[in-house]
């Protein structure tokens, strides 16, 4: 079974540190968050890393989609200039070293599958055969907003487990096309923006003996994260701790 905990790491916690880097993943253990969310995607070299957008810009001193550029280059790259606003020591780690670290330090990961756009088959490939070769035994599911991507990831790992992400419900992606899906492929929960959240919504997941985890563009503050579990939320992703001193 899987057993997510109240409060997952949001790229480590990326309000308090560099999103998806040693350092936002170290700091969440230290401050006691035992899981954490990942964001992975592959370079031209087929190398899983960490980064959450579809380009190095934002977050680095790079540009271009990691697909084009190769991780050796990538590594030399500044994943810290961006939060600190001077320059930093700080990289974009592999996949495969932070398997290795979370293993060692008792970390579950929520691993995300990024859109690789024409490259998705190449992605989870690489995903999986770096995952495979790990022995990682700790905790770890997939999820992904590229539902094909987690379909086809079930084929290859079909022992691990996995999670839809919705960011809106339109024609396209309502939630009965979500909870049919989760049924046919035997997945465990879903992941939904806190914008399209209620009470409702929340029932029908539940229903479905699935795991409702919630996520949010700001950090949510302490009224709001009470009022999802009492909806029967399972799961928050958390970007700042500080709003639960209280515990």
């Amino acid at each position: 079974m899987l057993y997510p905990p109240k409060l997952i790491g949001h790229r480590g916690v990326k309000d308090l540190s560099p999103e998806n880097t040693w350092d936002s993943i170290k700091l969440a253990k230290q401050l006691g968050l035992n899981w954490v969310e990942i964001d992975v995607k592959i370079t031209k070299d087929l190398i899983p890393i960490l980064l959450h957008d579809d380009c190095l810009d934002r977050t680095t001193d790079g540009k271009g989609l990691p697909i084009n550029i190769n991780y050796d280059y990538i590594k030399n790259l500044d994943a810290g200039i961006f939060f600190h606003r001077h320059p930093t020591q700080i990289y974009i780690p592999t996949l495969s070293e932070v398997l290795l670290f979370s293993q060692k330090n008792d970390i579950n990961l929520n691993i995300e599958l990024k859109p690789n756009l024409g490259f998705e088959l190449e992605n989870i490939q690489a995903i999986a055969k770096v995952i495979l070769s790990s022995n990682f035994s700790n905790q770890y599911y997939f999820t992904s907003f590229d539902w094909q991507s987690i379909i086809s990831m079930k084929e290859l790992i079909p022992s691990a487990y996995f999670g839809l992400l919705i960011d809106e419900f339109d024609k396209d992606c309502n939630l009965i096309k979500a909870l049919d899906i989760c049924k046919k492929y035997n997945f465990s929960c879903c992941g939904l923006n806190k914008d399209i959240i209620n009470s409702e919504v929340i029932n029908q997941i539940n229903s479905m003996n699935l795991i409702t985890s919630v996520y949010s563009e700001k950090n949510l503050n302490k009224n709001e994260v009470f009022e999802l579990w009492d909806m029967g939320v399972r799961s928050i992703f958390i970007d700042d701790l500080s709003v639960f001193k209280f515990f």
